[in-house]
């Protein structure tokens, strides 16, 4: 637990470098759920999967058999095998390497979440690490962004320097090769999705073509590549990482409407190609019982705390030593804070077509005893409530969530660096989609 603390004195040195039927719905909840446990990661549903990332027969496979053992009372499925304690998922999404390559040798990692559930309190946290994170790869590799540990030694190079980096233990993991992501989005008939800005992009040699207007629109598999690879906004990796969590909310929802059932085994068969995995499929099924009632409203997210910084034509994130620790020990050790009986302070801050909306939270908080020490406007297009300290858990903000009916959709991020309002504990975002 305290090898990042350890390390604070390294990362200083090159910071310095610089519904139909009963049955369908209750396989729509299992299917859901366990599409939940990968989604949250990498942006996709691939979670049926054999041994040791060995590729079988998906569709020879009753994936309801080990489901029917368990007891359905038990709250949530948490009570099996699996989770007698912590769990830290790793899950990769990785690019490709040539039409004929190896879908999971030499790629990097585009997306990198750390998921970690908690079995004791029911609960998922969510961490992203940004691929330009500047760090120490395991081994004799040097300093290089984070993203080149899979591309020179694959999961076990990336396992080990995320360990080592974070002082953690890795439990599991699932790699995704992102051509499957367009392949699912297209099975599925396309995602909704909310384009904050107008998004215009041309790589000839890399074969990237973005072309997105502003507003909701239904994104197909090439556009959504678009959507999350876009990077010229002056926000960079960290802009793109705040994407993954945005389309991901969007693809959760429409997994879960009926219209995609019809197209599940599609779905499943993709797995057979796209997906690697060390986990069983009797892992993986418990896995899917514990996660079927969780609501992606009520995942905490965070992205590791930091900076930009560049060192010639590189560009970097670098890591905060301390705040990254705070992240680290808040959603993956669990820790809690000693909170006083003080009202938190918020700060609120709403799209250009929801000031009405605004009024009314503020006046909720106010009803219920908060400070609203600031409000105002921004061009943020996800309704949020970011935490900034230690003393806005999760607790917190599924009590606030039912107070005020309002911020019930609201996904919760814990940010301890992106401040609005100066001494404001926590942010709402009042967003126009």
């Amino acid at each position: 637990m305290n090898e990042l603390r350890d390390k604070n004195e390294q990362y200083n040195e090159f910071l310095n470098y610089t519904e139909e039927s009963a049955t369908k719905t209750n396989f729509k909840k299992l299917f859901a759920g366990l599409f939940l446990t990968v989604l949250i990661a990498v942006i996709a549903a691939f979670g049926y999967l054999a041994a040791a990332g060995e590729y079988i027969d998906l569709s020879k496979i009753s994936f309801l058999t080990p489901l029917k053992t368990l007891d359905p009372k038990v709250k949530k499925g948490f009570n099996v095998p699996i989770f007698q304690q912590k769990q830290n998922i790793l899950i990769l999404g990785v690019d490709s390497n040539g039409q004929n390559a190896d879908k999971f040798k030499g790629t990097r990692s585009d997306t990198i979440v750390l998921l970690n559930i908690d079995p004791r309190s029911h609960s998922v946290n969510a961490i992203s690490i940004p691929r330009d994170s500047k760090v120490y790869l395991a081994g004799e590799y040097g300093v290089q962004k984070i993203n080149a540990a899979h591309a020179l030694g694959g999961i076990d190079l990336t396992k080990k320097t995320i360990e080592e980096t974070l002082g953690i233990k890795i439990n599991r993991y699932v790699v995704i090769n992102n051509e499957g992501v367009k392949k699912l989005v297209d099975a599925i008939g396309g995602v909704p999705v909310y384009i904050e800005k107008n998004m215009y992009y041309n790589d000839n040699a890399g074969g990237l073509h973005i072309n997105l207007q502003k507003g909701l629109r239904v994104l197909n598999g090439d556009q959504v590549e678009g959507y999350l690879r876009y990077r010229k906004d002056g926000l960079g990796d960290i802009g793109r990482t705040s994407r993954q969590q945005w389309f991901l909310k969007a693809l959760l929802e429409k997994l879960q409407s009926p219209s995609v059932i019809p197209q599940i085994p599609e779905v499943l068969n993709l797995a057979s190609t796209y997906v690697k995995t060390d986990m069983t499929l009797y892992e993986m099924s418990h896995l899917a019982a514990a996660m079927r009632n969780i609501r992606l409203d009520d995942v905490q997210f965070a992205t590791l705390p930091g900076a930009p910084s560049k060192k010639g034509y590189i560009s970097y994130w670098i890591l905060d030593p301390e705040k990254t620790q705070e992240v680290i020990d808040r959603l993956v050790y669990r820790d809690k804070p000693d909170v006083s009986d003080k009202k938190l302070i918020a700060g609120i801050m709403y799209s250009f077509d929801k000031e009405d909306e605004a009024m009314r939270i503020k006046e909720a908080l106010k009803a219920n005893g908060y400070e609203v020490n600031c409000i105002g406007r921004a061009h943020l297009p996800h309704s949020q409530v970011i935490g900034h300290n230690a003393a806005v858990t999760s607790e917190f903000i599924t009590l606030l969530k039912k107070r005020i009916p309002e911020l019930k959709s609201s996904q919760f991020v814990y940010d301890p660096i992106r401040m609005y309002c100066v001494h404001s504990d926590f942010t709402i975002i009042v967003s126009g989609s």
